[in-house]
């Protein structure tokens, strides 16, 4: 999907502010002699920008307006490294908040709704950008955060909430906790708009059974404003982004090329009308494809396929190459199994050893489900895993992200 002339024209201004504002950006743009494009193979020659650009910028290097119109900063949820700093003009959190009414709308949410924030509030672009498109749209915001999982449920039951926005991870433990409470009659949800973490659809079908909503996948990231660029349909064959705010690419990981659509590869983004920290070509390392031709919905707005990973999620396992979606795929083909994983890697005298839990009922041989799940591992990936299998609600959950990976070979 070529970027067409007014993207163009939209990214020639931020070019210009970029420019004339001297940011890390700017700067780059000057140094490669860059003031304008005026087709898109030009476009595909402009630098990318990176995250650790991004972070080399800190604390306000990538500010474009003057100081005097910066309302708000938001900052990436990163744990290591230096944080990214993001400044927001009065104009980019109104463009946020109309990005965001956009979802609910295409979600079917009204503002008759009452609508439940559990995402985290702060520094953290999630509780406020669900908070900002809920007002925009003009439903009732419950602006609860996360955790207190009592106090989410009675709200829920006493508010009679008929939308959640969470985690995957929350959602379930909402679901498990509804069910084992046997309250699930006085809950009056409809609907679930769920972000922050790629999630199985093994997960999402046991979601939407145990609490009978219809679930909708966010999409998002700090740096390119927030959860709230797009957003499934009714349909649920990918995620219609707004392409009047950003331009969106796909690339191959390796060469930086674009991909044809229909072509998984690496989403890059260019935001169109950003004041504050205007990017372009922003590497998000988030795998996923463009979607052709139009959807069914009547929508103009084009779709990407859901978040199948991250260029970064790579295991390099006795030599294989391993990415956790590969694993989450065969598990998913498992119906004795619960939705719940999680994956521990590990160097034990002189090799690495891959150690896989999952949950299931008391109504099924562990050790069988073991040896199955390891034979299947071992014909996708080469080598054999020590399977683990636990009864369901022992592997932890969590009321923000589960870390399904954890890599001990470097935790010394």
């Amino acid at each position: 999907m070529q970027i067409n002339q007014r993207q163009l024209e939209l990214v020639n201004d931020r070019i210009k502010a970029l420019v004339a504002s001297d940011s890390f950006y700017g700067k780059k743009l000057k140094e490669a002699g860059i003031t304008s494009v005026s087709s898109a193979e030009e476009f595909t020659k402009l630098p990318f920008s990176e995250k650790s650009d991004l972070r080399d910028a800190y604390p306000l290097g990538l500010m474009t307006a003057p100081e005097e119109d910066i309302v708000r900063i938001h900052s990436s949820s990163g744990t290591t490294g230096k944080p990214v700093i993001i400044p927001y003009t009065r104009k980019d959190v109104d463009d946020w908040a109309v990005m965001f009414a956009r979802c609910y709308e295409t979600a079917g949410i009204t503002k008759k709704d009452r609508i439940q924030i559990t995402p985290g509030y702060g520094l953290w672009t999630a509780g406020i950008g669900f908070q900002n498109g809920c007002e925009k749209l003009g439903a009732m915001a419950v602006p609860m955060g996360p955790g207190n999982t009592d106090k989410q449920l009675q709200m829920m039951e006493d508010l009679k909430t008929t939308v959640l926005c969470s985690t995957s991870s929350y959602a379930l433990l909402l679901a498990e906790e509804i069910a084992k409470r046997g309250i699930k009659d006085k809950i009056h949800l409809k609907k679930g708009v769920i972000g922050s973490e790629r999630w199985s659809k093994k997960m999402r079908d046991r979601i939407s059974e145990e609490l009978g909503i219809e679930l909708y996948d966010i999409y998002g990231l700090t740096e390119i404003y927030g959860p709230g660029i797009g957003i499934n349909c009714e349909y649920n064959t990918g995620m219609h982004y707004w392409d009047d705010f950003i331009y969106l690419e796909i690339i191959d990981p390796v060469t930086g090329e674009n991909l044809p659509d229909g072509e998984t590869g690496e989403i890059v983004i260019t935001t169109l009308v950003k004041e504050g920290a205007p990017l372009i070509r922003y590497r998000t390392h988030d795998l996923s494809r463009i979607i052709p031709g139009k959807c069914a919905c009547g929508r103009e707005y084009p779709r990407i396929d859901t978040i199948m990973g991250r260029t970064d999620d790579m295991m390099k396992i006795k030599g294989v190459n391993v990415f956790p979606a590969q694993i989450e795929e065969i598990l998913g083909t498992f119906p004795e199994i619960s939705s719940e994983y999680q994956i521990r890697i590990s160097h034990l005298d002189g090799k690495d050893t891959m150690r896989i839990y999952v949950e299931t009922s008391g109504n099924y041989d562990f050790n069988d489900v073991a040896r199955r799940i390891a034979e299947k591992v071992k014909g996708s990936i080469g080598f054999t895993p020590i399977v683990k299998v636990v009864e369901i609600g022992v592997l932890p959950r969590s009321m923000k992200k589960t870390a399904r990976v954890i890599d001990e070979r470097y935790e010394e």
